[in-house]
């Protein structure tokens, strides 16, 4: 604790006592000089002549003190108040203390074995164990000095504790009302008398919350020098950091990937890229986030990158890719805009130089989203209703996309029908839809032919829920649907045999070519009426004896909730086939809304009679004073009495299992088999558990069989993660296909706490059947100041992957 702490502040009088001596010792201040208590005489002085010295003493610190007044007002209201257990004395202007010396100033304390004060200089010169404390500053050393009227600090050795930084050095000055000089210093961010990293520099200048200067440094880990900078940059401020990569990937080669973060104003952020890739060149770029706005609640990031490839045509992958420019680059542009309370614009724009450029260079954005949007739009927000006006288009031309040149559209949310019983909601759109195919550089064009339409669509519904006899909700439902096309599609010369699979709409026609191209028919309003009922209700039973500490049960409550839902769809000419489809049709192993506004492929809304029946079972216990679901199991499936999509009786059984018996400890499975027809079969399992304090494992199964859309699949993933003590771990990962027999993927890692660094060294090898990757990783990660980075990740192209049961 400091000892400020246990001292009186004031600008009166006050004394400290010494039993030892029997003397009371004066505290001198700016504005006065105390006298001694009365009857506590001083040992080597008449009573006589200590009264003249104290009078002599008090005039000429009182000349001293008040003389500055018209030039430093301040320093009348910040007094200086020194004591000591050793002794103090005053002559000629100097103040002297000894032993256990603490002087107390405005906000700063000075702690020392010795101190003299002049009060013609305002500097303070202390020796022994000197300790200052200024605000969130300390400094320690065994030699210094203090200007009380500047603030100025000079050393001789003294260390500064900074956080998250700890700095010393042979000599320490002030240069400014912010920074220090500081001589042979060393910067380090691990708090211990032997850090495990530190950089050594000849000279380092510091700039209080702003940044650090070093020059001519040297990297240590321990003892052992690492690397040599001759000048080092270091902002202090959050939006700073600096990352190194040296990266290896079998396409890219030896690389070295850079990136500086930087502060532009204190609403807008800049990064700079430059990346040197062995088998690619050289690449840039620049990135920028910008806050703004009164309420600092609007953002714009841009993300630039431009590379000069000298290999674009090498291809990680089996697929063909045709002509790739050597110039290669991508540009982004992802903002929202708060206009006004209600009233927000967005803007998400993303220009490539070829389809393959995220696949090649951004791999972990690929994975999420290999196709980029380019929507700029505006939204009105309000309790009621939301209005939507926004233009999609195609500025990657080798990428399809369905342009809306524009699109409004007006979302009413579900309300009271005048405040009655029965609720309303409804939607209504007008679009300009243009379908662009994919542009094929060996042809100049595609072979596929555009197509355009106008669209209004209007729709609104009624549903009246109401609960019966206390535990049973119904919920019926009443609407209908317009929609106008100015263009449609004459299908009476084409000669198309649909699939015999059930599982294939039979409206699924082949995009017009150049060859056969649209045969125009006109324009049509479709009609659509809607109806349907919702039911369910819940059964529930508890059973307070059931205890069990190894399956994690403090009482437990079963709850039984039946559901189903009966929708039917009517209208006039509902032949999807005879509609361009622009909101279409898309093939997936789940089972589609049947409901409206849900179901939201307009253009491919055609008649249907469809129920859907199930059954959610919940086990539910205690646990830390909450309430958690111990087990879940939802079943449901749907009997197509009428089902465009699904021309089968029924559809495959649906069964969605959670179960967390433990913290630990958890399994997942989300199935659906054909047990009541014939169909395909999905399976997906994930287990994870740490049987050990000190060990994880993850398994996961995917499995997929005769789906017409999709390949069959039996992919198995296994992870673990064993920590050997408290400073080395290990962990293996391994993804397995056995439709195709290959290990796709293996990880290996070797993991090493080095106290303020975490350093792992792994290997992975990566194989799609036709080209292996191989790589090597090495990664530090500094925990004591994680915006300054030395990454060595040799393996970048997993940044933004899953974590596959690792720890972060």
């Amino acid at each position: 604790m400091r000892g400020s702490q246990f001292l009186k502040r004031s600008v009166s009088r006050f004394f400290v006592p010494v039993p030892e001596s029997g003397v009371c010792h004066r505290v001198g201040t700016y504005q006065n000089l105390l006298l001694p208590l009365q009857g506590c005489t001083p040992p080597l002085a008449s009573a006589s002549s200590m009264r003249r010295l104290t009078i002599l003493i008090f005039a000429a610190l009182s000349r001293a003190v008040f003389g500055q007044t018209a030039q430093n007002s301040e320093l009348k209201e910040q007094p200086i108040e020194i004591t000591a257990t050793g002794g103090t004395s005053y002559d000629s202007g100097i103040a002297t203390a000894h032993e256990n010396v603490a002087i107390h100033v405005g906000e700063t304390d000075i702690y020392s074995d010795h101190a003299t004060y002049n009060s013609a200089t305002h500097v303070v010169h202390l020796e022994g164990n000197v300790r200052i404390y200024r605000g969130t500053e300390f400094y320690t050393g065994e030699r210094g000095t203090y200007n009380t009227e500047t603030k100025a600090i000079n050393a001789d050795q003294l260390r500064t504790i900074n956080t998250p930084f700890f700095l010393q050095g042979d000599n320490v000055s002030t240069i400014s009302d912010d920074g220090k000089l500081v001589q042979n210093g060393i910067f380090t961010t691990h708090d211990s008398a032997n850090p495990d990293f530190r950089l050594r520099a000849r000279r380092v200048r510091v700039y209080e919350g702003d940044r650090v200067i070093m020059r001519d440094v040297t990297f240590y880990v321990g003892r052992v020098p690492i690397f040599y900078w001759p000048y080092i940059y270091q902002s202090l401020d959050d939006e700073f950091s600096i990352i190194v990569s040296p990266a290896y990937l079998s396409s890219w080669g030896a690389s070295l990937l850079g990136r500086v973060t930087f502060p532009i104003t204190d609403q807008i952020k800049g990064t700079v890229h430059l990346d040197l890739r062995g088998r690619r060149g050289v690449a840039v770029g620049f990135d920028s986030e910008i806050r703004f706005g009164e309420k600092k609640d609007s953002f714009a990031k841009l993300r630039t990158y431009f590379l000069d490839d000298q290999n674009p045509l090498l291809n990680r992958t089996s697929l063909p890719r045709g002509s790739i420019p050597t110039a290669r680059y991508r540009v982004s542009l992802d903002s929202r805009i708060k206009l006004t309370d209600d009233l927000t614009g967005w803007i998400n724009v993303t220009k490539l130089s070829d389809p393959f450029v995220l696949q090649d260079f951004f791999q972990s954005e690929f994975r999420v989203d290999p196709v980029p949007d380019n929507v700029v739009g505006l939204t009105k927000h309000n309790d009621n209703y939301t209005l939507t006006a926004f233009t999609r288009f195609q500025a990657n031309d080798f990428f399809e996309t369905t342009e809306r040149l524009p699109e409004i559209a007006l979302d009413i949310k579900r309300q009271p029908v005048f405040g009655g019983p029965i609720f309303y909601e409804g939607e209504a759109s007008f679009a300009n839809l243009q379908r662009n195919f994919p542009k094929d550089a060996t042809f100049q064009g595609s072979l596929l032919q555009d197509y355009d339409a106008l669209r209004f669509d209007t729709f609104h519904q009624f549903v009246y829920p109401k609960t019966y006899m206390g535990w049973l909700a119904v919920v019926p439902r009443v609407g209908f649907r317009a929609t106008y096309y100015d263009q449609t599609r004459n299908i009476d010369g084409i000669v198309f045999t649909p699939s015999d699979n059930p599982l294939i709409p039979e409206f699924l026609l082949p995009p017009p070519t150049l060859a056969e191209p649209l045969q125009r028919g006109g324009d049509r309003l479709r009609l659509l009426a809607n109806a349907g009922v919702e039911a369910s209700f819940k059964v529930s039973r508890t059973w307070e004896n059931a205890q069990s500490r190894a399956l994690g049960l403090d009482g437990l409550r079963h709850i039984i909730q039946p559901f189903m839902n009966f929708s039917y769809v009517t209208g006039n000419d509902t032949d999807p086939a005879k509609i361009l489809q622009f909101d279409r049709y898309i093939p997936s192993t789940q089972l589609r809304p049947i409901d409206f506004p849900q179901f939201t492929s307009i253009d491919s809304i055609d008649h249907w009679s469809i129920g859907r029946l199930g059954v959610r079972n919940r086990l539910q216990t205690r646990r830390d004073d909450a309430t958690i679901n111990w087990l879940e199991l939802e079943t449901y499936f749907d009997i197509n009495f009428d089902n465009p999509y699904d021309r089968t009786g029924y559809s495959n059984v649906f069964n969605r299992l959670r179960f967390s018996p433990l913290p630990w400890a958890s399994l997942s499975i989300s199935s659906q088999l054909p047990v009541l027809t014939n169909g395909f079969s999905e399976v997906n399992t994930d287990v994870r558990f740490q049987p050990l304090a000190n060990l994880q494992l993850a398994f996961s199964h995917r499995f997929l069989n005769e789906n017409p859309f999709f390949q069959n699949s039996s992919l198995y993933g296994m992870s673990a993660y064993y920590r050997i003590d408290a400073n080395w771990a290990v962990g293996a990962y391994g993804r397995y296909e056995a439709s195709t027999g290959f290990i796709e993927e293996q990880r290996y890692s070797v993991y090493r706490d080095l106290t303020s660094w975490v350093a792992s060294l792994g290997a992975v090898i990566r194989n799609n059947g036709s080209v292996k990757e191989y790589g090597l990783l090495l990664t530090f990660t500094l925990k004591a100041l994680p915006k300054f980075g030395f990454d060595l990740n040799v393996d970048p192209g997993a940044q933004g992957e899953e974590n596959h049961g690792f720890p972060p």
